[in-house]
């Protein structure tokens, strides 16, 4: 019985791909860094901004991370100015979160980007569709630990195994699974099938309308 859809972000609500690079390999430029292409971002996200940034540097020319720490500082800043660069959302996620609000789910976003950047996405693409968004701070751990998903789940009043837990990558399987919660693959995100399924995926959704039909089966009532 599922009474609540708890999403990941980047991946899986908006395909963030092209403003991720775009932020990054101006702060390669910056450092003198070679820039890096899109497509890699689809491995160096998933696991918070600091590891996207360790990732990217290494891959850059700057195998010791000397620039780290400036990287990650002005990573946070740039987005925090600006998150909505080239952000979209995935064709049919906008009708899919209606619908699953008018079957009665209670709907929150768990990511690992920065707070107030996932907080100001979420508002610019799906103003009032989401009761609750967590992003990264210091206050939980990140993903795949299970704090931001158990936390929402306390705040709604349910029980994780009456949760869906909702994201495309192997942290994202793996924080579904930590928290005992129904966990969904995106497949329309940035990462591919065996990997989903390696890391625990209850089920595999090919696209977002898939997730309706998922929360029919199951019911809320």
């Amino acid at each position: 019985m599922i009474k609540a859809c708890i999403f990941d972000l980047d991946g899986t609500l908006a395909d963030t791909l092209d403003s991720m690079a775009y932020v990054t390999n101006i702060i390669m430029e910056k450092f003198g860094l070679k820039t890096l292409p899109v497509d890699n971002f689809r491995y160096y996200s998933g696991e918070g901004a600091n590891m996207l940034i360790r990732r990217a540097l290494k891959d850059a020319g700057d195998p010791e991370l000397a620039h780290y720490d400036e990287g990650q500082k002005l990573y946070r800043e740039m987005f925090e100015a600006d998150p909505m660069y080239k952000v979209v959302p995935y064709k049919g996620m906008p009708e899919t979160l209606k619908k699953l609000k008018e079957h009665g789910m209670k709907l929150a976003v768990c990511s690992n980007k920065p707070h107030p950047a996932a907080v100001k996405v979420i508002a610019q693409l799906f103003d009032g569709e989401f009761d609750m968004v967590v992003g990264q701070s210091e206050a939980i751990r990140r993903k795949p630990a299970p704090d931001g998903p158990l936390m929402v789940a306390e705040k709604f009043g349910v029980k994780p195994e009456e949760c869906m837990y909702v994201g495309d990558t192997s942290t994202d399987m793996k924080t579904g699974k930590a928290a005992g919660m129904y966990t969904v693959a995106a497949l329309w995100g940035f990462r591919d099938r065996k990997e989903l399924n390696e890391n625990g995926a209850d089920l595999v959704a090919e696209k977002p309308t898939d997730l309706v039909k998922i929360c029919e089966e199951h019911g809320n009532d």
